[in-house]
């Protein structure tokens, strides 16, 4: 049949509409959306007889038009923004969406946000109130410090800080701390939009305690820490920590911002990883100000944490820029539940799933995997596959921690025949993606970021992509 021909056996879109598998998926899925994937659809098969595909290729599209369109209405039904299964053994994956809410919370964060609340309203005196009054105390109970404020990332706490306390003067900073975190931002830049006048000191792997002090002028305003959370320079360095900076505080009377950026709050070297500074020790050494995110080590929301000298951070609450980093109900609601496991150090490292999936055991990981192994292969018979469990190492991930490898379970799949990276594209399209690595031509499930009730989810995963590649081999 030639080409011409083959265009008269495509359907009208009309003709597709009246169709009783139509009608049905119209009854769930907006009629819009489901215009959208028949003309879709339709216009693969044009393509695909434009680019010359067989007669036999043609006729199997257009017979399983009906399936096709449905499953491409689902697909473009669905949010966009979805819940995923990290099984890369990432714990704070940025592209994820960094560290998870404890469940347990949820119904607080719900009441919270599906009814009028006392966001800025003060209850004791019937006058409008403060939002951060919902995070002071509690924040003080766990880090201490005189106040704190809250703002919508840690990049946004740095500007504020400098943008307050360092307007159009200088802020002196070691050339090793100048560092590039997530999505290409970096300090120099986030100091020019604060307004403060960037002064380096030092070398990349040298800055010795007199570097900052001959830089100390008339316009100084700060000194600026960044802790180097994201990397590390070995071999031949040296650096001045807070604590030694506190000399020239009490010399020239200039305060010292430090950012902290990952957010710990108790010391992780008592639970078998590297040693971390943690806000409470940064803030007894006689830092003014510290900031940090709630979304990394700390195991909360996104959130940029200010704590420190009161006199500062009432100045930053007046600062403009405020109302526009400013935080919403979702984010106190999480926040301040989080915050509220510190309180009691064993709870936190229990109920707050960054803290439990760092501290995992390799004895509990192995019963995962063992279990994790056994679903699959109760679903997959099939000689072209191998299931395996092998041991592996862990990332932190989220710029934290990053010479730390934490050993792990994974559980490696290897195909005799078919494409590795086909399946991996495979489970990334099921129902629930699922989001795994590739090494040496073999997929790896890494049980640390696997969730026991993600287990079945896992397995069928693989079964669906094993499944479809074998009917497409």
């Amino acid at each position: 049949m030639g080409k011409t021909n083959l265009f008269t056996l495509i359907p009208k879109v009309d003709d597709v509409l009246e169709r009783e598998e139509t009608k049905e998926l119209l009854l769930t899925i907006p009629r819009t959306i489901v215009l959208k994937s028949i003309r879709e659809e339709i216009n693969n098969i044009r393509n695909a007889i434009r680019n010359n595909s067989s007669e036999a290729d043609i006729q199997l599209l257009i017979n399983n038009l009906n399936k096709t369109i449905k499953a491409n209405a689902v697909k473009l039904d669905s949010f966009k923004l979805k819940r995923v299964v990290n099984a890369s053994g990432v714990v704070i994956h940025t592209n994820l969406g960094r560290s998870l809410i404890n469940k347990k919370i949820m119904n607080n964060i719900s009441e919270v946000v599906t009814h009028y609340t006392n966001l800025e309203y003060d209850l004791n005196n019937g006058i409008r109130g403060s939002r951060y009054a919902h995070l002071e105390e509690v924040i003080s109970n766990v880090v201490g410090g005189e106040s704190s404020m809250v703002v919508n990332n840690n990049a946004a706490a740095v500007i504020l800080a400098l943008s307050t306390m360092a307007k159009n003067r200088e802020v002196i900073i070691s050339r090793g701390e100048l560092i590039e975190i997530g999505g290409s931002f970096r300090i120099p830049e986030v100091m020019e939009e604060s307004g403060a006048k960037l002064i380096e000191v030092g070398t990349t792997n040298k800055t010795h305690l007199k570097d900052y002090e001959n830089a100390i002028t008339s316009e100084t305003a700060a000194i600026l820490k960044v802790h180097t959370s994201n990397y590390r320079i070995m071999g031949f360095t040296s650096s001045v920590d807070s604590k030694e900076l506190l000399a020239l505080k009490s010399k020239y009377d200039i305060p010292i911002i430090e950012d902290l950026g990952s957010g710990v709050l108790i010391d992780l070297s008592n639970y078998g990883l590297q040693l971390e500074p943690t806000v409470q020790s940064s803030l007894a050494s006689g830092v003014d100000i510290v900031t940090f995110s709630g979304d990394k080590l700390l195991g909360g929301p996104q959130a940029g944490i200010i704590v420190g000298n009161k006199k500062y951070i009432d100045m930053m609450k007046r600062n403009p820029l405020t109302r526009a980093f400013r935080v919403d109900k979702f984010t106190i609601a999480a926040l301040e539940a989080t915050l509220r496991y510190y309180l009691d150090e064993s709870t936190a490292i229990e109920e707050i799933p960054t803290l439990a999936m760092l501290t995992m055991s390799i004895e509990k990981l192995g019963r995962k995997a063992e279990i994790l192994r056994d679903e699959i292969e109760r679903r997959i018979i099939d000689d072209d596959y191998k299931i395996e469990i092998e041991d592996d190492f862990s990332e932190v991930g989220g710029g934290s921690l990053p010479l730390e490898k934490l050993a792990t379970k994974c559980i490696v799949l290897s195909s005799n025949g078919q494409s590795v990276q086909e399946i991996e594209n495979r489970l990334r399209n099921f129902e629930t993606p699922i989001i795994a690595r590739i090494n040496k031509d073999k997929i790896y499930f890494d049980l640390r970021t696997i969730d026991d009730e993600e287990i079945s989810i896992v397995a069928e995963g693989v079964k669906y992509a094993l499944d479809v590649n074998k009917e497409c081999s």
